[in-house]
């Protein structure tokens, strides 16, 4: 294989000398800037190797390298190797950035080439801008891979379905009077809504064409009197085409977005800095574009009673299959049979028994000891290490059932544990509770909320190099903004009806990996002269393991919230499980 990203990596330095272009930039993402991508668009591994779900390859025509933050450090360093290729580490302060390092090795006056298509406006506007820094030109060039990728995957034409009102909680006809709203706020007479979760949830649709995420390959154009939904029409069943037929909205082929965009009759349009550079580029000088965020993007994460229902109904029965994973696990490893695998498919069969269930939300992570410090580490056949009863297993897993999305980490002590692990164990588990025990006031935004998981950890000299926590999409995308909690500043506000997770956690490459993570909603707390304040509240229901705390290390206050959690994760759950597993479950939660 390191041969063949080698001469993949020769095909693009012919096309880049064709195209007069020094380097080439390939992202991660597609034209509709998704975290995760179909397989048509993901260029950037089939390029570099890497597999990473998050990374940049930059390609001049003597070096080269990929850019990836610490979620994929370790994971980068060994599928590069050997390729030509370089590992930055993104954001650590002594790595190059990519203009940078660009502006190092090529001459002034060299032209850096990028696909429109699959780099946002923002992104190209802001690389155009440092590299004119250095006396480098951007030049928007035609998709190479699309040439050079001679076996690529089709883009997807699965068949998307209707999500009832049942579930959605409101019909499309309100969330396109509340986007309507929302556009003429702007004075704007329409919008292109380009991000695939926004589509989905703006029609009470669901797809199949991503892995994990239930959404679908489209764009969707809302002007004051009309809605244009551009899609493949294979992926249209008849049902859809009258459902469709029946909201008003009309449907149009893929590809015509590009010339009902340059054709486009209105005065003004809605874009997202996230939306692609070409179409951007498409629109005539004459219209007004206003660049503000997707009006979906908070009307989407502001989650409607019927949707905090579902979430709740999803939650419990996922917490009912964590149980009874955890009830089994600890004996099975006894048999030395069990892999980091084996444990996989395990929790998929206890999930899977609901009818609501409709597969995984993200590729599991189970990481057993110096795996588990790969912090987006997915076991192989090849990799795949066999459990003893012995240290810790990282287990980060969730589900997509139709009315909610989970996303849970339980670190797992499967044996003996040595007292840094015990220690680093208690560490994350504090920084988990107390922002558990988070009440803030109204206009808080989750770069205000992150010291509280790390503060702990913080005074011992440990960190860790990911956001401590993100939205969760409704039956969508297991990462959903815009709101994060996060050391870098993300302006977007908490409000109450947000779905957010909490997950610090510590890593110790070639040793161990420690996480805890629950999903929870802002609620409102309590009001005052000062205004609302909201609190987080706990939608996960699955205990945390008690055989790993340093319970002299957590504080009164603590120790009330971890077993007030458990008391609840109990009463919540033991009425639905048999009486042999309300035994463990009552064992499992006792107080500390």
């Amino acid at each position: 294989m390191k041969q063949e990203i080698k001469r993949r990596i020769s095909l693009l330095r012919s096309f880049m000398k064709e195209e007069g272009v020094s380097a080439f930039i390939t992202p991660s993402t597609d034209p509709h800037s998704g975290e995760y991508t179909p397989e048509h668009w993901e260029s950037r591994k089939w390029i570099s190797g890497f597999t990473g779900s998050a990374g940049t390859a930059v390609i001049t025509s003597d070096k080269g390298g990929v850019w990836t933050d610490s979620r994929f450090f370790l994971q980068a360093e060994d599928q590069l190797k050997d390729t030509g290729l370089i590992l930055f580490k993104d954001r650590l302060p002594d790595t190059l950035s990519i203009p940078e390092w660009l502006g190092s090795v090529l001459q002034p006056g060299d032209k850096v080439g990028i696909d429109g298509w699959v780099n946002t406006t923002a992104e190209a506007e802001a690389l155009a801008k440092e590299l004119h820094a250095f006396g480098l030109e951007l030049k928007v060039v035609n998709d190479p891979y699309e040439k050079l990728w001679t076996d690529r995957p089709s883009i997807p034409v699965n068949p998307i379905f209707i999500l009832p009102v049942e579930f959605t909680g409101k019909t499309v006809a309100e969330k396109l009077q509340e986007i309507r709203k929302r556009i003429a706020q702007h004075q704007a007479d329409g919008v292109l809504i380009s991000a695939l979760d926004e589509i989905a949830w703006t029609l009470n649709l669901r797809g199949n064409d991503v892995h994990c995420n239930p959404v679908f390959v489209s764009y969707l154009l809302i002007t004051h009197n009309k809605v244009t939904l551009y899609i493949t029409p294979q992926k249209l069943t008849a049902e859809v085409q009258d459902y469709l037929k029946t909201n008003g909205i009309e449907t149009k082929p893929y590809d015509d977005v590009v010339c009902d965009l340059g054709n486009y009759l209105e005065k003004s349009i809605q874009m997202s800095d996230n939306t692609n550079y070409f179409l951007y580029t498409t629109m005539r000088p004459d219209v007004r574009i206003i660049r503000t965020a997707s009006p979906v993007s908070f009307l989407k994460a502001v989650k409607n009673e019927t949707e905090i229902r579902g979430f709740r109904n999803a939650m419990h029965r996922d917490g009912i299959a964590m149980v009874r994973f955890l009830r089994w696990i600890k004996e099975a490893v006894k048999s030395g049979k069990e892999t980091e695998m084996s444990v996989d498919e395990k929790l998929y069969g206890f999930r899977a028994t609901h009818p609501y269930f409709k597969g995984i939300s993200f590729d599991t992570i189970a990481g057993y000891q110096e795996h588990g410090a790969i912090v987006h580490y997915e076991a192989t056949q090849e990799s795949a290490s066999t459990l003893k009863p012995d240290g810790l297993l990282l287990l980060d897993s969730g589900a997509q059932y139709l009315d909610g999305t989970t996303d849970i980490t339980r670190t797992i002590v499967l044996g003996p544990l040595t007292e840094a692990q015990k220690k680093d164990y208690t560490l994350v588990l504090k920084g988990f509770i107390n922002l558990s025990m988070a009440v803030f006031p109204h206009g808080t935004c989750g770069t205000q909320l992150d010291i509280l998981a790390r503060q702990a950890m913080w005074k011992e000299g440990i960190n860790y190099g990911h956001g401590t926590g993100h939205g969760v999409g409704h039956f969508l995308n297991v990462h959903e903004g815009p709101h994060q909690i996060r050391m870098n500043h993300v302006p977007a506000m908490m409000l109450p009806g947000m779905t957010i997770t909490n997950e610090p956690g510590i890593y110790k490459a070639g040793e161990y990996g420690i996480r805890h993570e629950n999903t929870m909603i802002v609620t409102e707390a309590i009001k005052t002269e000062f205004g609302p304040f909201y609190r987080l509240d706990p939608l996960t229901l699955c205990p945390i393991d008690k055989e790993g705390i340093i319970e002299s290390m957590l504080s009164p206050e603590e120790k009330k919230w971890f077993n007030d959690y458990h008391t609840r994760v109990y009463n919540e759950l033991a009425p639905d499980l048999t009486p042999e597993e309300q035994e463990w479950l009552k064992a499992a939660t006792t107080a500390i």
